[in-house]
């Protein structure tokens, strides 16, 4: 067997799940037939031409960078990808018949954490793939927004942007996935009732985030003018505020003795499990 010393450049969460990097680690060989995908990877989107790109990469000089796995609790002989699925993948393709790997002994929330540290710090995953992945910890996991912080290296106020992007219809998602537009046109979107239609119009028009801000500040500014006069500029801002939290239509009723009532507004179960996810982990 080989051995190799993890790099501190990795960073400070993949770091911390690899344990002291002072330690040596084992590299050894597996048939590519003994090594299945991650079903906890968070990456659903491969770029065809990086693929092929590293398909030819891989012929020339085999691969660089060994593959990371558990042992497959479900089956004998057989292991799982930690990290390393595309590289995984292009092996496949380039026509290898074993491949380089180190064997991590890990459960099932190490081994997502470490898929996501990965691909984040690499910059593979989209926007949605990404706050699927934090979705993924707190719905499986029980994390709140300040350990995902924590372990990513990002601001709570990231993890919380990130995570907003989830209440977006459906078509918006999409869009964002296809990368027809970039998680900043997705996250001027947020809040709108409307804004699959916008979408559609920003892909048309192939308007800049810029664009796309000015667009949607218009379009809230002309949806206030039609706002109730009477009702408080306090509440109105507190609404305002409460929106661009949480990503859900959001209206407050004050009464004159400042009892009332507070009215979430959502589309479809996604936006609710949600809201419901943002309470139970927030207060």
């Amino acid at each position: 067997m080989n051995t190799i010393k993890f790099k501190k450049g990795l960073g400070r969460g993949l770091s911390s799940l690899l344990g002291d990097t002072r330690n040596k680690t084992n590299i050894t060989e597996l048939s590519i037939n003994d090594v299945k995908r991650n079903r906890l990877q968070p990456r659903k989107v491969f770029n065809k031409e990086s693929l092929e790109e590293l398909t030819n990469s891989i012929k020339e000089n085999g691969i660089i960078q060994p593959i990371m796995v558990r042992p497959d609790k479900n089956s004998a002989g057989k292991f799982e990808i930690i990290a390393g699925e595309r590289r995984w993948l292009a092996s496949q393709n380039a026509g290898l018949n074993e491949i380089p790997v180190i064997i991590l002994n890990i459960d099932d929330e190490k081994s997502l954490e470490f898929a996501i540290v990965e691909n984040v710090q690499r910059q593979d995953l989209n926007a949605i793939e990404e706050a699927q992945g934090y979705q993924r910890l707190i719905d499986e996991f029980s994390y709140n927004h300040e350990k995902i912080a924590k372990f990513i290296g990002k601001s709570r106020s990231y993890i919380a942007n990130s995570l907003r992007l989830l209440g977006l219809p459906k078509e918006v998602i999409s869009y964002v996935e296809n990368e027809k537009i970039s998680a900043g046109h997705a996250r001027s979107l947020i809040g709108l009732p409307n804004a699959a239609q916008i979408a559609t119009k920003i892909v048309e028009k192939k308007l800049s985030v810029r664009q796309s801000e000015n667009l949607v500040r218009a379009l809230r500014n002309e949806r206030n003018l039609k706002v109730v006069p009477s009702k408080d500029r306090n509440i109105l801002d507190l609404e305002k505020s409460l929106v661009d939290k949480i990503g859900i239509n959001v209206e407050i009723k004050n009464n004159r003795n400042n009892s009332g009532r507070l009215y979430f507004e959502y589309k479809n179960l996604e936006q609710l499990d949600r809201l419901i996810n943002i309470i139970k982990n927030n207060y």
